[in-house]
């Protein structure tokens, strides 16, 4: 058997061990675009506050890992899937056979509409190369402008107050995070950036970026100025799947996949940041770029590549950020149901904040700060489905009751494991 994995990031290596297991005299190569060994994204910030070198990026430290395991690593980007010929082409002119195929290419970096926007010294930090580049410039008292305050984006501003920068963010939300956290807590957490010296900008957008006397000049809408010697874009991702026109593979915003994450094509697979699946929470289909959700569809792809039947029963939302000391986490579907009720609890003083939301008795999404002993509670009865009966009223009047409520309702179910 051929097995073929088009990326070798997290989703690409993880896919490819799970199928070395599952099927020991199987062909398996990955196809990876950048001359580096496969590295993990998430390590970048990492990189760039110094805690680790760039092999403290990389996803398995030992030399020789993937050689010893039998899975090649071809350094080269696809070009064209022919789903008839079951052949991928290369750019390097190379053609490759496979039996079965796995989309594991992730997303990009969006290019935004600004004038100016490929300067000098603008960049996205999605690669090492543009780490590299970013920590030449990123010296302590350089002014830095960092475009994007979401989860990404609030990794990176972690990474550069670390450096000792001066810096600016924009932010075109209404608060940080907006795609992950309530009103209530984005707005704290731009607060607490405030509090620490970074200068935060939200409904707010920049209009064009202007080189002047070796700086950076960023207008933002409304006239004012930003002056920088750096320009970071971090405003958002979109999948790779451009190489698949033509290819019959069904494309939304993502692959489309089903729970065993399959695609249309009996013989083609997709998981990770390029895959559009179905979410546990609403039962539509959306694009969940997180590692967490990459890891599990990449198990689950590999198992039914090998002919081993394994299901997700749909991608769950899990965020969970370290902003400046500053804990936050959000999961399901946090931002609530329109025939739903919702509880809040405040507590800014004490950096605390915990939003539940309800649909009948069940919780079905939930925003917190500061609670960490609640991050497994809150997901494991989300993930359940538990009903909380009389105590959904409780949790109502008091939500940090939420650790009594789940030891008197989730433990009177049976334990169920769940794919997300």
């Amino acid at each position: 058997m051929n097995h073929l994995i088009l990326g070798n990031g997290p989703t690409g290596v993880i896919a490819a061990e799970t199928l070395r297991k599952a099927d020991p005299k199987a062909s398996i190569v990955m196809i990876g675009d950048e001359p580096e060994p496969p590295y993990s994204r998430m390590a970048i910030p990492y990189f760039l506050m110094g805690n680790i070198g760039e092999q403290g990026t990389h996803l398995r430290k030992t030399d020789g890992h993937f050689d010893a395991q039998g899975i090649v690593n071809i350094v080269a980007r696809a070009t064209r899937v022919d789903s008839k010929a079951k052949t991928v082409t290369l750019d390097n002119g190379q053609q490759l056979h496979y039996d079965k195929l796995l989309l594991a290419t992730g997303s990009h970096p969006l290019q935004l509409p600004v004038p100016g926007i490929d300067s000098p010294n603008v960049h996205t930090c999605w690669t090492l190369p543009d780490a590299r580049q970013i920590a030449a410039k990123a010296t302590p008292g350089a002014r830095v402008l960092q475009i994007g305050a979401g989860f990404i984006g609030c990794i990176i501003l972690e990474a550069l107050t670390q450096r000792a920068v001066k810096l600016t963010v924009v932010e075109m939300g209404d608060r940080m995070v907006p795609r992950m956290m309530t009103p209530g807590a984005g707005g704290m957490i731009k607060r607490w950036v405030e509090s620490k010296g970074v200068s935060v900008h939200t409904n707010a957008r920049v209009e064009s970026i202007t080189p002047k006397d070796g700086a950076l000049v960023a207008r933002l809408a409304g006239g004012e100025e930003v002056v920088a010697d750096l320009i970071i874009a971090s405003a958002g991702v979109k999948p790779n799947v451009s190489f698949l026109e033509g290819s019959g593979v069904e494309i939304e915003n993502g692959v489309l996949v089903d729970e065993r994450m399959q695609t249309n094509l009996p013989d083609i697979y997709a998981a990770g940041d390029v895959a559009e699946a179905v979410d546990f929470s609403t039962g539509k289909r959306l694009v969940n770029a997180i590692q967490p959700n990459a890891a599990d569809q990449a198990r689950i792809a590999a198992l039914n590549m090998a002919g081993m039947g394994a299901q997700s029963q749909g991608t769950l939302s899990v965020n969970v950020l370290d902003t400046m000391g500053l804990i936050s986490s959000s999961f399901g579907q946090w931002w609530g149901d329109p025939a739903g009720q919702t509880a809040e609890m405040v507590d800014e003083a004490g950096g605390r904040y915990l939003s539940l939301q309800f649909k009948d008795d069940i919780l079905i999404g939930a925003t917190s700060i500061g609670l960490t002993e609640n991050v497994g509670v809150l997901r494991g009865l989300i993930q359940t489905r538990t009903r909380l009966g009389k105590w959904k009223d409780e949790l109502l009047v008091d939500p940090t009751r939420i650790m009594e409520a789940y030891l008197a309702t989730a433990q009177a179910h049976a334990p169920t494991t769940l794919a997300s």
